[in-house]
């Protein structure tokens, strides 16, 4: 058991430093099979819950509707072992037959979130302890112990098995590794692991005590045994950004440990990956996908109505995690079940989502579920068809897309989106702002929306990547907020600047090192000089205040008194703040150095101020729209590759908006009436590769 943490702590140490961007040898199409559709879209089916005399009629119905691909298996533990070493996948043959006899392939997913009753009963520590020490019961899911390496055992068994049956069947063209990852667990085995981690990650406890600054609060250790787990609280900083590294780390390896044991099994050609979830923090997603051939993720709506923007941002984030295209695993079919009010998404607006995550680069669109359970904590979630086994009204639409993707493969097959800016998320950062907002309304996902939404708009492709990414290829580098920031990540950052590009950062940045300590210097710590510049103080505002410059408007919620320090530094824009501290003060501020450029912004920019700062960074970096004069409701996104360029144009709105396409567009499909794209409307164009 202990060589097994050791391994764990390992593992861990490395991914903290490690690089979380590394390529995929999976191409630009829904799958590695030569042979299969470039675009997969299909449907979350569980035949387990059904009479096998129904599978043949709902297979027909999927075929119908345009779907080409199920997933099927991800929560089926107890009828695939519904006793201890006792296997029966029967079911599941005749289930995968019947999916391939109607064309569709499948991908499997490894049932681990949901373990069986047979074992939470006779093995207690495979299940999931929370914070405060309540151990969790049977009747749920994700109710397990991430650390527990008994759980790990039956959860590679059962993987294992399913790869030895099904791996070289070539209608299985995906794995998908349990289902949602996050929570993590406080169990005896989860705190052994914590310290072997720290003992891993550190060396000694001294060394563990000088990072963290223990003499605060008489916090100093003798011995890694004595350091809580703990997520929450009064803690250490130190201590809950590391108990990030930690869960990440730790679900890092669980999905691995996976991964290991069914790679030697199946088709070099299938994909395997893990899906995540709408900006979820249980983890640093960059670094789970180091080791994934793709990434996945569930698109949601809560509360039924799309920002877009901000939805486009998520997807974006997810195309980064491999820079490369994704599957989008699961989305809704009208509705959800889970938020206060589960209001569905308007006629049309199914449709717009599907072609948004497209448009980002979904390969894949899965939508969940085909029909609803009988009973089960999920029955009133949207679903294509009825309790009854009849399609839903949302059913049509779906029908719609469906055809719409199938039709246009050939077009999309080998391309990708493009973009000349990126942006920077940093999970650490993320996590560190969190812990200690010092403002109640220093979101620090809003924050880095509000820098992506006029970046976006305007230059209409933006890249997420993150903070060990290659910068080169992008024009414009935008770290909005990155407050942890390590001395690679400064020497990074530095070199691109130096070597032609123009880095801007947000406020808060470069304020804390990796063990969330304070750099011994001011903002932005290892980029201080860099700037030739620093921030001199830091406010929370109550009510905002003007800025005046080459950006002005208003400034809410942070702003920071930047101090230029060397003579060329340039001051874009100062606060108005009449009596106040900031008064006159510089906000913006930015240096010509090497070939390059370092801007920093040092406050939180009403919507226009952000607008007016993006059109100023994007005509410095010669960043055009792809289509010049949209509509605020028009979203434009491009995916190029094979010789190819593919415009699509979506419009959110509620009427119609006129679009004035670049020169040698072709109607190439969807929605195009007299020069307007109609309300919810889609339409498609192709464009000569050598015009933008």
């Amino acid at each position: 058991m202990n060589r097994i943490w050791a391994a764990m702590a390992l593992t861990a140490a490395a991914l903290v430093a490690a690089p979380a961007t590394a390529q995929s040898p999976f191409p630009s199409r829904a799958t590695a099979f030569a042979d299969r559709p470039a675009i997969a879209v299909g449907v979350a089916w569980y035949p387990e819950q059904w009479p096998e005399t129904r599978w043949d009629t709902d297979l027909k119905m999927m075929r119908d509707t345009g779907f080409n691909t199920v997933r099927i298996g991800e929560f089926a533990w107890s009828r695939m072992e519904p006793r201890e070493g006792e296997f029966d996948f029967g079911w599941m043959d005749r289930a995968i037959a019947a999916a391939r006899r109607h064309g569709l392939m499948v991908v499997i997913g490894t049932p681990t979130a949901a373990p069986p009753a047979w074992m939470t009963q006779k093995y207690p520590d495979t299940l999931r302890v929370d914070e405060n020490g309540t151990r969790a019961g049977h009747g749920g899911r994700r109710h397990f112990s991430f650390a527990s390496p008994r759980y790990r055992a039956f959860a590679r068994r059962v993987a294992t098995e399913m790869a030895r049956r099904y791996g070289h069947d070539t209608s299985v063209v995906g794995w998908q590794i349990d289902n949602e990852v996050g929570p993590p667990s406080w169990d005896p085995q989860s705190i052994t692991a914590w310290h072997a981690f720290l003992k891993a990650r550190y060396g000694t406890v001294e060394e563990l005590n000088r990072r963290w600054t223990t003499q605060y609060w008489s916090q100093s250790y003798n011995d890694f045994a004595q350091v809580p787990l703990r997520a929450t609280g009064q803690h250490n900083p130190g201590l809950l950004l590391d108990f990030r590294h930690f869960t990440t780390a730790t679900w890092v390896d669980y999905v691995q440990s996976q991964a290991r044991a069914i790679r030697p099994l199946i088709d070099a050609r299938a994909f395997v990956t893990t899906n995540t979830m709408y900006w979820n923090a249980g983890f640093d997603h960059f670094a789970m996908h180091r080791d994934l051939d793709i990434a996945s993720w569930d698109n949601y709506i809560q509360g039924g109505r799309p920002d877009w923007v901000a939805n486009g941002a998520n997807h974006d984030l997810v195309r980064g995690y491999k820079q490369r295209n994704f599957w989008l695993m699961e989305t809704q079919p009208g509705r959800v079940d889970w938020a206060p009010v589960n209001r569905a998404l308007d006629p049309g607006q199914v449709r717009e989502m599907a072609w948004q995550a497209v448009g980002h680069g979904a390969d894949a669109v899965l939508y969940w579920q085909w029909r609803p359970a009988a009973n089960g904590q999920e029955t009133y979630h949207g679903a294509v068809l009825g309790q009854d086994g009849k399609p839903n009204p949302i059913q049509p639409e779906i029908a719609q897309v469906s055809a719409e993707l199938v039709k246009a493969a050939p077009l999309l097959a080998d391309t990708a989106p493009t973009a000349d800016v990126a942006m920077v998320f940093s999970y650490d950062s993320r996590w560190a702002i969190d812990m200690q907002r010092h403002h109640r309304d220093f979101d620090p996902i809003k924050a880095f929306t509000d820098f992506y939404r006029p970046l976006r708009v305007q230059s209409q492709g933006v890249g997420i990547v993150s903070s060990s990414a290659d910068l080169t290829p992008y024009r414009l580098v935008v770290a909005p907020n990155m407050m942890v920031m390590t001395r690679a990540e400064a020497t990074a950052l530095e070199a691109y600047v130096r070597g032609g590009g123009h880095v801007v950062l947000g406020p808060r940045s470069g304020m804390r090192d990796d063990a969330n300590a304070l750099w011994p210097m001011p903002q932005p710590g290892p980029l201080t000089d860099l700037l030739g510049a620093r921030v001199a103080q830091y406010y929370a505002l109550d009510a905002p205040v003007g800025i005046t410059g080459s950006v002005s408007g208003k400034v809410s919620i942070w702003a920071e008194e930047l101090e230029p320090l060397a003579p060329d530094v340039r001051v874009l824009a100062r606060f108005d703040d009449k009596g106040g501290w900031l008064d006159n003060k510089p906000a913006i501020v930015t240096r010509h150095v090497g070939k390059g450029r370092i801007t920093y912004v040092g406050a939180w920019l009403e919507p226009g101020a952000m607008a007016a700062l993006a059109t100023g960074l994007l005509a410095d970096a010669k960043v055009a729209p792809i289509v010049a004069d949209t509509h605020p409701d028009v979203e434009i996104a491009e995916r190029r590759g094979a010789g190819k360029r593919v415009l699509i144009a979506i419009n959110h709105g509620t009427s119609a908006h006129p679009l004035r396409l670049p020169a040698g567009a072709r109607a190439a499909g969807g929605d195009w009436d007299d020069g307007q794209v109609p309300a919810h409307g889609v339409a498609l164009f192709t464009l000569p590769e050598a015009a933008k």
